[in-house]
């Protein structure tokens, strides 16, 4: 009875329930806890941040060389991005119908895909299965971990609906393939079509699509290099699959199948990775610096850097500073260093560059840009000769080679003599060191620093004496900066600001920087030719002459910087700036620290040019076969010429007579020893003769 009452007493209470309207209060509150709970879940999309997925995959910027074909490629991601464009159709459907057939349908979730997994999971109480679309398993890949948690699955839900809002389906896709992870090291579809068939992603086939699709359910155990059956089997499942969804048809299957798996067994580094690494430092510094790009904007924005590179000019560059045997000798302790460059002198694009010997560090320090060293008497050209010879005076003109003392600055020839008087071509051909110093106060020490900041080289307060003649600075000057300087030998009088960046692209091909030519009128055509026509003078007959190369017209100036320490046969740095109608190139040779220990024995006439003379010997091929134009030049110093050809012929005569009345005298001198030396015998035996004549008479008195 009292469990019939019971049931009673239930049964009018839901009657009471329903009849107080209770259930109606019930289900309002429901809808507002729904409510509320959409609200809260749609705050939490709304305020999540997924703008990383803003900036697009890494991809390599692609270096080219003057002639647009890639020379090198930089980056600093183990993922090589694509865009969109570049990634097949039919790798996009394969992944759809393999990852997510729902893909173009659903907003981001799959729910009868997550009920399913939601029960399985159930049953076998732990997390086995997950139901995640192409967007949930890029929210996973970019913004979570891999745990298999609900709290990560409610983020992960989170985040995903939040991507759909924020991105197109096709942004999803290329954000997605360039983030998977296909097994072998591939992460991302470019790394992948290179890892797996060495190729690019935009060059796949439908065969490799799907093979390529299959690998991201267990990249580890189907991937071709393990297991070529399990792939092929896999491969055959996608096709199916593609099949079913509509984006094949079963012709387009047995061709794929009958399609022959070629394995790349090759390195998949890419052969432009890290080629021309000095030369790529400049890039880097130069977008830098002049565009104002990021390091990670060039290193993983898809760029496309246009430059002056010249291969031929680089590649032998590179081989000289990889000969030892073109090198003096190194201490254990410490690598001789050198940097080179070279630019074209007719639009300042720098060709070629090296940036030290030794193994290179990865935009470390650049001694064909970056090193500041006195350029020691490379400099006279630009800070005594071509003011003075503004200033009227003329190649065979009269310098002073004596002792001077100006202000207490007494500068002295290297050899340590003084030859009275000089002509000028004289004293350029053998770098004499006093007639510069005497010359420029002769015009005055302002018309030749002004000369020097005219050639593009700056100067500090210091640097406004008479040592400038000599190259004496305060700090000093780089290669890069002298072979600016002496390309104005090389136009004709015009100095164009050398680079190595024509113009810069975004990944879309949009022109985002372009080099815009900035050139400077330094001095007269006919002032070059007369220091064009000393400088060959120098390198056919002066100090510069190991830079001389058959059938080529080559000019230039070699140079050298006193020891900070009392040493007088060392030298610091070693120079050599010199220039054909087609190229300048600047060489430095020394150590990064010179002490008692480390310093150059030897001459810069030895060294510096001969390196020279080797880079442009091999990059050869690409000279013209333009001479320097000074048939005016020759034909107006023609009677100096003779006069010094003359005088020169004199001396020589005359230094032979010398030399054979040296040698009569030393012939007199030995014959008339050999006589004395006779006769002191003869007196000898005389005396000898006579001995033994008395010793007779004494025997015979006895």
């Amino acid at each position: 009875m009292e469990r019939r009452q019971q049931r009673k007493t239930s049964k009018w209470d839901w009657r009471q329930l329903f009849s107080k309207g209770i259930a109606k209060k019930m289900i309002v509150i429901g809808m507002i806890a729904a409510l509320c709970g959409l609200l809260i879940v749609n705050v939490f999309i709304w305020t999540s941040d997924v703008s990383k997925l803003n900036k697009p995959a890494p991809q390599p910027t692609i270096i080219y060389d003057q002639k647009g074909e890639i020379a090198s490629k930089v980056s600093n991601s183990s993922i090589e991005g694509v865009g969109i464009k570049q990634i097949p159709k039919v790798m996009i459907h394969a992944v759809v119908a393999t990852e997510d057939q729902r893909f173009y349908k659903h907003n981001g979730i799959n729910y009868f895909a997550i009920i399913k997994a939601f029960v399985k999971n159930m049953f076998s109480g732990d997390i086995v299965a997950g139901g995640s679309t192409v967007t949930q398993q890029l929210a996973k890949n970019a913004f979570l971990t891999h745990e298999r948690t609900y709290t990560r699955k409610v983020k992960e839900l989170i985040i995903t609906k939040k991507i759909e809002r924020t991105y197109s389906k096709d942004e999803i896709m290329e954000g997605y393939l360039n983030q998977i992870y296909f097994g072998e090291g591939a992460w991302g579809i470019q790394r992948a079509a290179k890892t797996y068939f060495g190729k690019e992603a935009s060059e796949l086939s439908l065969s490799e699509s799907a093979m390529l699709a299959g690998l991201i359910k267990a990249p580890s155990i189907l991937s071709p290099f393990k297991n070529m059956e399990k792939s092929i089997e896999r491969r055959n499942l996608v096709l199916s699959l593609m099949e079913q969804e509509g984006y094949i048809n079963a012709s387009d299957v047995e061709k794929a199948k009958a399609q022959p798996v070629v394995l790349n067994e090759e390195n998949v580094e890419d052969e432009y990775d890290g080629k021309y690494p000095y030369y790529v430092d400049h890039i880097i510094e130069e977008a830098m610096t002049k565009y104002q790009l990021t390091k990670n904007e060039i290193l993983s924005g898809g760029l496309h850097i246009f430059t002056e590179l010249n291969p031929t000019f680089q590649k032998a560059t590179e081989e000289v500073y990889q000969n030892d045997n073109l090198f003096p000798a190194s201490p254990e302790d410490q690598l001789l260093q050198s940097g080179a460059i070279f630019i074209n002198p007719k639009n300042g694009g720098i060709q070629a560059l090296v940036g030290g010997r030794g193994e290179h560090t990865f935009l470390g320090y650049n001694r064909a840009t970056q090193l500041i060293r006195q350029p020691g008497s490379t400099m006279k050209p630009l800070a005594v000769y071509t003011p003075a010879l503004e200033e009227g005076y003329d190649v065979f003109d009269l310098l002073e080679d004596r002792p001077v003392n100006i202000g207490g600055y007494q500068p002295k020839n290297f050899d340590k003599q003084y030859r009275g008087q000089v002509t000028m071509y004289d004293a350029v051909l053998n770098s004499y060191n006093v007639p510069p110093v005497w010359l420029l106060n002769e015009i005055g020490l302002e018309k030749g620093t002004k000369s020097v900041e005219k050639f593009g080289i700056p100067l500090q307060k210091e640097d406004y004496s008479l040592g400038i003649a000599l190259g004496g600075m305060h700090d000093g000057t780089s290669p890069l900066i002298m072979a600016q300087a002496y390309s104005t030998f090389a136009n004709n009088g015009t100095m164009t600001e050398a680079h190595s960046i024509q113009k810069i692209e975004d990944a879309e091909g949009k022109v985002i920087a372009k080099w815009k030519s900035n050139s400077t009128t330094v001095t007269k055509p006919e002032i070059v030719q007369k220091i064009t026509y000393m400088l060959k003078g120098v390198v056919e007959e002066g100090t510069g002459k190991n830079a001389s190369i058959d059938g080529v017209d080559v000019a230039g100036k070699t140079g050298s910087t006193q020891l900070p320490f009392a040493n007088e046969a060392g030298t610091k740095d070693h120079w050599f700036v010199g220039y054909t109608p087609d190229i300048v190139g600047a060489v430095w040779l020394g150590y990064d620290q010179t002490d008692e220990s480390h310093y150059l024995a030897t001459a810069s006439s030895g060294t510096t040019p001969v390196i020279f003379k080797e880079i442009v010997s091999k990059a050869k091929s690409e000279l013209s076969d333009e001479k320097f134009e000074l048939s005016s030049i020759e034909k107006k110093y023609k009677t100096e010429i003779k006069k010094r050809k003359e005088k020169e012929e004199r001396v020589r005569k005359e230094q032979e007579k010398e030399k054979r009345n040296k040698n009569k005298g030393n012939s007199n001198k030995e014959k008339n020893k050999g006589d004395q030396e006779k006769e002191k015998k003869k007196d000898k035996e005389k005396q000898k003769d006579k001995d033994k004549e008395d010793e007779n008479d004494e025997d015979e008195d006895e």
